[in-house]
């Protein structure tokens, strides 16, 4: 049941594969997978999905295949996924004009595969700035529509969602988010409304996520000063959901720093220790700081960290970022 239930969601979910490899090969790599497989049973299967990755990534020059998968489909009992790898790239790079445009992810990734592949991360992230470009997959929902989860109003918040967003791409991090469906293709009017929240949020405070590059640490606060491990593929989201107003996350531009508080504060103040007047982290003057959606605010700079002080009002129910010119 569990080889059959592997096997589906390879089907189903690796919307992304290989194509066209040479005959020879082809029939090399087909032998392989049906002798190193057989063993358990399902090795007739196996050359289908390799052979119809393959026929996807001729007919549809996709740019990006995400494999739901640990490292690459088939390992390690074979060397079918990085059959896939090297044909995806090369047949990418022949449609590009020679640059390679493709990403591939993969899940449980050791340094060495991070090289090759980009590290897809289930329903988590980890707790500090991952040098190589990285991805968190997570949902609002369940990965599949459930009725429950709407009877029961267990939807992630706007608010959740856009902690989760800033807190990965200040680690250098992309958030694949999805959206569950009922079956006629539809979402519902809960889902709905969360989606204009996260989009009014964004719609303001979208110049601190696009373009944008992790800062020298990618924030500070109780969780950001915690370990928090990964478990197996990720699932370690939970541990963000909480956090509040004391939890900053920094990325940048080359001309602009940005600090986003994960919740807005009930005082309406913000102190950033890392802008401390005596930190090593920013050594220049800080001539002005704005909160975007609002403009110019008031701000101290001492040894305790940078004072900022908020419009006694929210802009909204999510989140303040502060710009902060260099």
């Amino acid at each position: 049941m569990i080889k059959k239930r592997i096997l589906s969601l390879w089907i189903s979910l690796c919307v992304i594969c290989i194509a066209g490899a040479q005959e020879k090969e082809l029939a090399y790599c087909n032998r392989q997978i049906h002798k190193t497989l057989k063993a358990i049973g399902i090795s007739s299967k196996l050359p289908r999905v390799y052979n119809r990755t393959l026929d996807v990534i001729n007919r549809y020059n996709p740019d990006l295949l995400y494999f739901d998968v640990t490292v690459a489909p088939f390992y390690p009992v074979s060397d079918a996924g990085l059959k896939i790898a090297a044909h995806f790239y090369n047949h990418n790079m022949a449609t590009h004009k020679g640059k390679l445009e493709a990403v591939m992810f993969g899940k449980i990734l050791d340094e060495n595969q991070r090289k090759a592949l980009v590290w897809d991360v289930e329903r988590g992230a980890p707790n500090k700035i991952i040098d190589q470009p990285w991805q968190s997959c997570s949902c609002i929902g369940g990965w599949h529509y459930n009725t429950s989860i709407y009877e029961k109003n267990e939807y992630k918040s706007a608010a959740y969602v856009a902690k989760l967003l800033v807190d990965i791409v200040s680690k250098n991090g992309n958030l694949l988010l999805s959206v569950p469906l009922r079956a006629d293709g539809t979402f519902d009017e809960k889902e709905e409304k969360i989606l204009n929240e996260f989009g009014a949020w964004m719609n303001i405070n979208k110049e601190a996520i696009y373009d944008t590059r992790p800062w020298v640490v990618f924030g500070e606060g109780p969780i950001a000063e915690e370990d928090i491990p990964l478990n197996a593929q990720g699932f370690n989201e939970g541990s963000y959901s909480q956090a509040g107003a004391k939890e900053i996350r920094f990325t940048q531009t080359p001309k602009y720093l940005y600090a986003t508080v994960l919740a807005w504060p009930a005082d309406g103040k913000v102190n950033i220790k890392s802008l401390a007047a005596d930190s090593k982290l920013y050594e220049g003057k800080i001539r002005k700081v704005e909160l975007l959606g609002y403009g110019k605010v008031d701000f101290v700079r001492t040894a305790e960290g940078l004072s900022v002080t908020l419009p006694a009002q929210p802009l909204n129910q999510i989140a303040p970022v502060l710009r902060i010119a260099k």
